[in-house]
């Protein structure tokens, strides 16, 4: 099945999973995706991630461990929500000084740069713009 856009699929099988409370999702791998999964759990809304071979060894699969806080009962995910922004039809680049903020600083917004891909803190402090790829809250 041909995916026109593979960072939505993964963020809509994130938001899939955090809403029917599973632990885990799988998807398909890539460069992009490792690096957002990295920031992810680098900011604390993952609880870890790996990287398995698939049925082909061309293919490979991306595993995110949901994290949750609270018992088991009254466990709550600590993704509340996750925006698209800048999508295949319209993308959206931003300047270091326009850098958006996600819900005052609780969120992240997470940036393709020229220097890689960064939360807009990280690209804050660098002082560089890229194009808006999500926001994590």
């Amino acid at each position: 099945m041909a995916i026109n856009d593979p960072i939505a699929d993964m963020l809509t099988r994130i938001r899939n999973a955090v809403m029917s409370g599973q632990t885990m999702v799988a998807m398909p791998s890539s460069k992009i995706k490792v690096e957002i999964a990295k920031i992810m759990k680098e900011e604390g809304y993952l609880e870890g991630f790996e990287t398995v071979e698939g049925e082909t060894p061309a293919q490979k699969i991306l595993r995110l461990k949901i994290k949750y806080v609270g018992e088991r009962r009254t466990r709550r995910p600590v993704i509340s929500g996750l925006e698209r922004v800048s999508k295949p039809g319209r993308r959206i680049y931003t300047k270091k000084q326009n850098i958006p903020w996600v819900l005052s600083g609780i969120g992240v917004a997470i940036l393709s740069t020229p220097k890689g891909v960064m939360t807009g803190a990280r690209a804050r402090q660098l002082g560089v713009g890229g194009e808006i790829i999500c926001k994590i809250w």
